[in-house]
């Protein structure tokens, strides 16, 4: 079981949770976190390798959590252009084209090997989609989608895996191809999410910043950060929320706090 609430507040840490946090204050260093991120397209590279496409569940919720999908619709079939933004290997893509006959979305990704999975999967077809490889901090989405033509962003678990100086660029470069009056849908992990509790002794960054075993990196958001980082770029907020949800495993008798943000930034 589970349950879930939205609030404008950020979880509040178990004095056990807050003292272990407050100890944990060494940095990575300075060399290897250079490292990390130059060998970050290998390591999420090696990732895909190691977990091909049975990592992530396929996300059918996510029309049910942004009914904006249907929302931002003028009249009932209206054809919707989307950008999906870190598609890894097409978990969410691929429900939302089965159950939305009216899309045509971009999807792109950091990994050549999760973009190859995309284009090898049976539901991938030419007509629906186009799929290509991108360092969304680097390359130009104009080289791949027309400018203000995209009615949806998609930004889901993206944001978090790129440095936080480097995070703005990833911005930027969205807003070239959202049209005037639309918006970009953001899910991500939360500040004191159970993942950013669970890192070990000398896996830390920088503030709310982390590394897992395998080199991927993990940043925590608070609403505040995320909020300044889209108005910077030029969008204005529409929602900006966290989603708190227990989820209990019965079997171990464990009480796991997840947080996510959820948001929504328009371009004006």
């Amino acid at each position: 079981g589970a349950f879930q609430k939205k609030g404008h507040s950020a979880r509040i840490l178990s004095p056990e949770e807050a003292e272990r946090l407050a100890k944990d204050q060494v940095l990575v260093s300075e060399f290897k976190q250079l490292k990390l991120e130059k060998e970050a397209q290998k390591n999420w590279d090696l990732f895909y390798k190691r977990n091909s496409t049975n990592f992530f569940k396929d996300r059918h919720w996510t029309t049910r959590e942004f009914q904006e999908l249907k929302a931002c619709r003028e009249f009932a079939d209206q054809k919707l252009t989307i950008l999906e933004a870190g598609c890894g290997v097409g978990n969410c893509l691929f429900p939302l084209l089965e159950e939305d006959l009216n899309i045509f979305a971009y999807a792109c990704d950091f990994s050549p090997r999760a973009v190859e999975y995309v284009k090898k999967n049976a539901l991938y077809s030419t007509e629906r989609c186009k799929v290509f490889q991108c360092d969304l901090t680097k390359d130009d989405l104009l080289e791949n989608i027309p400018a203000d033509s995209v009615d949806v962003v998609t930004l889901i678990f993206v944001l978090s895996a790129i440095h936080p100086d480097k995070m703005h660029l990833v911005l930027k470069n969205i807003y070239k191809v959202l049209k005037p009056g639309k918006c970009v849908l953001f899910r991500d992990y939360g500040l004191y999410d159970h993942a950013m509790l669970r890192f070990k002794s000398g896996s830390k960054l920088g503030e709310n910043f982390y590394v897992r075993q395998d080199g991927t990196r993990s940043y925590f958001f608070t609403a505040e950060f995320l909020s300044q980082l889209f108005k910077a770029a030029g969008y204005e907020q529409v929602v900006n929320e966290y989603v708190q949800r227990e989820t209990v495993n019965r079997k171990e008798d464990l009480r796991v706090p997840r947080v996510f943000l959820q948001s929504k930034f328009q371009k004006p």
